[in-house]
């Protein structure tokens, strides 16, 4: 919506007076900013606070949903003895190990099919169709390929990153504009100055924001791989919790799955930023 006030008339003319956002932009920035923080704070907090008030009143049974000061004090005694933190960097060391191979394999074909339109024509409808296969109906696959243990972990992770990667990047190449080939090709470039000089950087944003969306995912599908096939990790914490009735400990580890995946999306989003300082920032938080 304008800030600017209502149009008058003086003498014939219409006269339009700047409003606040106009006259002092920065101040109206820092509102806005202020407002959209205050928010992000306020509603989950109110959130947690209605529920330990639930809590409190037995007004829902403590033992199927423990109060968040239980939930806390849990997580709090089970880091400071140690027993949190295993779980934790299992699940850390496979998402990282198969977002890294899903990211760079998904990279490299999706560049290749983007700008080679033999190898999109060979390889496309094999991998639309592996593409609709639901990725955890393929860890009984990498069981048998990779047996117990962190393969079949990983390799699930990668898999399902893989996809969100390749097709990111195959569909920002081919969205480049033609006025960016052209002016390539104006200025004499051969094509592997063109794959360098100007269908990697136009591409890059696009393939950035499919990588972190791809990030989020990864955390998602090790807690469901974990949860069937593994002995240790933040998955089989949460399903091993809720089966022994120990559903405080189970709200321990789904509360640091949230956090895992919000923080790894956000180096994701960081990383992003830093590696294409040349493309435009979300229009999402702190602007309007």
């Amino acid at each position: 919506m304008s800030t600017l006030d209502k149009p008058r008339t003086h003498e014939g003319r219409i006269v339009r007076r700047p409003g606040p956002r106009e006259s002092a932009p920065e101040a109206a920035h820092r509102r806005r900013r202020t407002l959209e923080v205050s928010l992000a704070v306020a509603v989950p907090l109110v959130l947690v606070l209605l529920w330990q008030l639930a809590a409190s009143r037995q007004w829902i049974d403590e033992r199927v949903y423990p109060a968040p000061s239980a939930i806390v004090a849990d997580g709090w005694e089970r880091a400071a003895e140690g027993e949190l933190w295993p779980d934790v960097w299992a699940t850390l060391r496979r998402v990282l190990a198969g977002y890294a191979l899903g990211t760079a394999s998904g990279y490299l074909l999706g560049l290749l099919m983007g700008a080679l339109p033999l190898v999109r024509a060979a390889l496309e409808p094999i991998l639309d169709a592996l593409y609709v296969v639901p990725k955890l109906a393929l860890l009984p696959i990498f069981l048998n390929m990779f047996g117990l243990g962190e393969g079949p972990q990983v390799a699930l992770v990668a898999a399902t990153v893989f996809f969100f990667v390749w097709i990111s990047t195959m569909a920002a190449v081919l969205a480049v504009p033609d006025g960016h080939r052209d002016a390539g090709r104006v200025f004499g470039a051969n094509r592997r100055q063109m794959f360098r000089h100007v269908l990697l950087p136009a591409s890059l944003p696009a393939v950035l924001v499919g990588a972190r969306i791809a990030a989020g995912v990864a955390v998602l599908v090790i807690v469901a791989s974990e949860s069937i096939a593994a002995s240790d990790g933040l998955g089989h914490l949460i399903f091993d919790s809720r089966a022994l009735f120990q559903n405080d400990v189970m709200f321990v580890g789904i509360v640091c799955v949230a956090v895992l995946g919000v923080l790894f999306s956000e180096l994701v989003r960081v990383a992003g930023r830093l590696l294409t300082p040349w493309a435009p920032r979300d229009r999402g938080r702190g602007q309007s």
